[in-house]
């Protein structure tokens, strides 16, 4: 039996432990709001990565290492992280590739957070 069209297909992008991100289509990519805060926090290790990138991050959001540290499962944390990669294309590109997922797949993310 031959699988439906690609675009009707839900597959699989990544997986990562528990963390599976589907792509419903062409231009279509759903991710769940459980999934968005855990590419939330891989994106937030990224950013932190770098010292530079990590002060920039702090600065503009205005939390401090121990107010990250609180809040760091929160989903306003989340959104921010996606907030921050979406503020500069370069970050969100270099931080995409980092996870192995397109730019678009943290896009979505970000939204799913602020439904």
């Amino acid at each position: 039996m031959l699988p439906p069209p690609r675009e009707l297909l839900l597959f699989s992008l990544v997986t990562c432990g528990y963390l599976t991100i589907r792509n419903q289509g062409k231009d279509s990519v759903y991710v769940a709001s459980e999934q968005a805060g855990a590419l939330a926090l891989a994106a937030l290790g990224w950013i932190l990565s770098d010292e530079r990138r990590a002060q920039r991050f702090l600065d503009l959001t205005g939390l401090s290492p121990d107010g990250l540290r609180a809040a760091i499962g929160e989903a306003s944390t989340h959104r921010a992280v996606f907030e921050f990669l979406e503020s500069h294309e370069p970050d969100l590109i270099a931080a995409a590739e980092a996870q192995g997922v397109p730019p678009e797949t943290l896009i979505r993310a970000g939204q799913e957070l602020s439904r």
